[in-house]
Protein backbone atom coordinates (compact mmCIF):
# COMPACT_ATOMS: atom_id res chain seq x y z
CA UNK A 1 0.00 0.00 0.00
CA UNK A 2 1.08 3.75 -1.04
CA UNK A 3 2.47 5.46 1.95
CA UNK A 4 0.06 8.28 0.52
CA UNK A 5 -2.72 8.62 -1.59
CA UNK A 6 -2.23 9.69 -5.27
CA UNK A 7 -2.88 13.10 -6.09
CA UNK A 8 -6.30 12.20 -7.68
CA UNK A 9 -7.27 10.02 -4.88
CA UNK A 10 -6.65 13.42 -3.03
CA UNK A 11 -8.34 15.70 -5.06
CA UNK A 12 -11.46 13.21 -4.66
CA UNK A 13 -11.18 12.89 -1.20
CA UNK A 14 -11.03 16.54 -0.48
CA UNK A 15 -14.18 16.97 -2.89
CA UNK A 16 -16.13 14.18 -0.94
CA UNK A 17 -14.98 16.11 2.52
CA UNK A 18 -16.37 19.18 0.91
CA UNK A 19 -19.52 17.38 0.07
CA UNK A 20 -20.14 16.11 3.54
CA UNK A 21 -19.57 12.46 2.19
CA UNK A 22 -19.45 9.88 4.87
CA UNK A 23 -16.73 7.39 3.00
CA UNK A 24 -12.87 7.03 3.48
CA UNK A 25 -11.06 7.03 0.90
CA UNK A 26 -9.87 2.77 0.05
CA UNK A 27 -6.27 1.49 -1.11
CA UNK A 28 -6.81 -1.75 -3.18
CA UNK A 29 -3.88 -3.89 -3.03
CA UNK A 30 -4.35 -4.95 -6.67
CA UNK A 31 -5.88 -2.62 -9.62
CA UNK A 32 -9.48 -3.70 -10.17
CA UNK A 33 -10.20 -3.62 -13.94
CA UNK A 34 -13.28 -4.99 -13.87
CA UNK A 35 -16.30 -4.47 -11.15
CA UNK A 36 -15.77 -8.67 -10.67
CA UNK A 37 -12.14 -8.15 -9.28
CA UNK A 38 -13.08 -4.82 -7.13
CA UNK A 39 -16.31 -7.20 -5.66
CA UNK A 40 -13.81 -9.53 -4.71
CA UNK A 41 -11.18 -7.65 -3.64
CA UNK A 42 -14.04 -5.96 -1.21
CA UNK A 43 -15.94 -9.08 -0.36
CA UNK A 44 -18.66 -7.77 -1.57
CA UNK A 45 -21.16 -8.00 -4.44
CA UNK A 46 -20.69 -7.44 -7.71
CA UNK A 47 -24.12 -5.22 -8.06
CA UNK A 48 -22.54 -2.88 -5.46
CA UNK A 49 -20.15 -2.01 -7.31
CA UNK A 50 -20.43 1.57 -9.20
CA UNK A 51 -19.12 1.74 -12.19
CA UNK A 52 -17.89 5.24 -13.38
CA UNK A 53 -18.12 5.21 -17.34
CA UNK A 54 -17.75 8.51 -19.02
CA UNK A 55 -19.78 8.72 -22.62
CA UNK A 56 -19.61 11.10 -25.15
CA UNK A 57 -22.98 12.67 -25.40
CA UNK A 58 -23.31 14.67 -28.34
CA UNK A 59 -19.58 15.91 -27.84
CA UNK A 60 -20.28 16.52 -24.12
CA UNK A 61 -19.51 14.29 -21.07
CA UNK A 62 -21.98 12.24 -19.48
CA UNK A 63 -21.28 10.23 -16.40
CA UNK A 64 -23.22 7.15 -15.97
CA UNK A 65 -22.89 5.29 -12.48
CA UNK A 66 -23.88 1.97 -12.75
CA UNK A 67 -24.23 -0.81 -11.04
CA UNK A 68 -20.98 -3.56 -11.74
CA UNK A 69 -24.18 -6.28 -12.87
CA UNK A 70 -25.24 -4.16 -15.39
CA UNK A 71 -24.36 -3.41 -19.10
CA UNK A 72 -25.17 0.11 -20.21
CA UNK A 73 -27.94 0.41 -23.13
CA UNK A 74 -26.59 3.44 -24.97
CA UNK A 75 -29.97 3.62 -26.75
CA UNK A 76 -31.96 4.29 -23.27
CA UNK A 77 -29.21 6.46 -22.23
CA UNK A 78 -29.64 8.79 -24.70
CA UNK A 79 -32.93 8.80 -24.68
CA UNK A 80 -33.02 9.24 -21.08
CA UNK A 81 -30.51 12.23 -21.25
CA UNK A 82 -32.35 14.11 -24.56
CA UNK A 83 -29.10 13.89 -26.73
CA UNK A 84 -28.90 12.19 -30.14
CA UNK A 85 -26.14 10.08 -29.41
CA UNK A 86 -24.41 8.04 -26.78
CA UNK A 87 -21.30 6.64 -27.32
CA UNK A 88 -18.05 5.15 -25.23
CA UNK A 89 -15.73 8.14 -24.59
CA UNK A 90 -11.94 7.56 -25.85
CA UNK A 91 -9.40 7.82 -22.71
CA UNK A 92 -8.52 11.45 -23.98
CA UNK A 93 -11.90 12.56 -23.94
CA UNK A 94 -12.30 10.91 -20.45
CA UNK A 95 -8.79 12.45 -19.21
CA UNK A 96 -9.68 15.72 -20.16
CA UNK A 97 -13.24 15.43 -18.61
CA UNK A 98 -12.57 13.78 -15.50
CA UNK A 99 -8.61 14.18 -14.99
CA UNK A 100 -8.57 11.37 -13.78
CA UNK A 101 -8.02 7.85 -16.06
CA UNK A 102 -10.11 4.83 -16.78
CA UNK A 103 -10.35 2.22 -14.60
CA UNK A 104 -9.89 4.68 -11.67
CA UNK A 105 -12.78 7.36 -12.77
CA UNK A 106 -14.30 8.72 -9.48
CA UNK A 107 -18.44 10.51 -9.38
CA UNK A 108 -16.50 13.16 -8.39
CA UNK A 109 -13.37 15.75 -8.31
CA UNK A 110 -13.58 16.61 -11.70
CA UNK A 111 -12.45 19.83 -13.15
CA UNK A 112 -15.91 20.88 -13.79
CA UNK A 113 -19.49 19.59 -12.89
CA UNK A 114 -20.39 16.47 -15.31
CA UNK A 115 -24.42 15.69 -16.01
CA UNK A 116 -24.18 12.10 -13.89
CA UNK A 117 -26.93 9.08 -14.50
CA UNK A 118 -26.97 7.24 -11.35
CA UNK A 119 -28.46 3.62 -12.02
CA UNK A 120 -31.72 3.16 -9.88
CA UNK A 121 -30.29 -0.70 -9.39
CA UNK A 122 -27.60 0.87 -6.80
CA UNK A 123 -30.42 1.51 -4.43
CA UNK A 124 -30.25 -2.35 -3.69
CA UNK A 125 -27.31 -2.33 -2.24
CA UNK A 126 -26.71 -0.75 1.55
CA UNK A 127 -23.22 -0.11 0.94
CA UNK A 128 -22.13 0.92 -2.65
CA UNK A 129 -18.62 1.54 -3.84
CA UNK A 130 -17.25 3.90 -6.15
CA UNK A 131 -13.95 4.64 -7.80
CA UNK A 132 -11.72 6.63 -6.03
CA UNK A 133 -9.63 8.96 -9.01
CA UNK A 134 -7.19 6.01 -9.36
CA UNK A 135 -6.78 2.22 -10.09
CA UNK A 136 -6.35 1.53 -6.75
CA UNK A 137 -8.33 3.62 -5.37
CA UNK A 138 -12.28 3.18 -3.89
CA UNK A 139 -14.92 4.34 -1.23
CA UNK A 140 -17.85 3.49 0.22
CA UNK A 141 -21.21 5.23 -0.16
CA UNK A 142 -25.30 4.83 -0.41
CA UNK A 143 -27.07 5.22 -3.80
CA UNK A 144 -28.86 8.11 -1.97
CA UNK A 145 -25.48 9.68 -1.36
CA UNK A 146 -24.43 9.04 -4.92
CA UNK A 147 -27.24 11.18 -6.49
CA UNK A 148 -26.78 13.83 -4.42
CA UNK A 149 -22.62 14.43 -4.42
CA UNK A 150 -23.08 14.20 -7.51
CA UNK A 151 -26.41 16.17 -8.32
CA UNK A 152 -26.97 13.08 -9.78
CA UNK A 153 -30.43 12.25 -12.05
CA UNK A 154 -31.67 8.19 -10.81
CA UNK A 155 -32.16 6.54 -13.59
CA UNK A 156 -32.89 2.95 -15.33
CA UNK A 157 -29.47 2.00 -17.74
CA UNK A 158 -30.14 -0.87 -18.62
Amino acid sequence: MPEKLPANAVRVENALRSLDATGEIVVLPEKAPTAATAAAQLGCEVGAIANSLIFDADGAPLLVLTSGAHRVDVELVARTAGVSKVRRATPEFVREATGQPIGGVAPVGHPAPIRTLVDTWLEKHEVVWAAGGHPLTVFPTTFEELVRITGGTPADVE
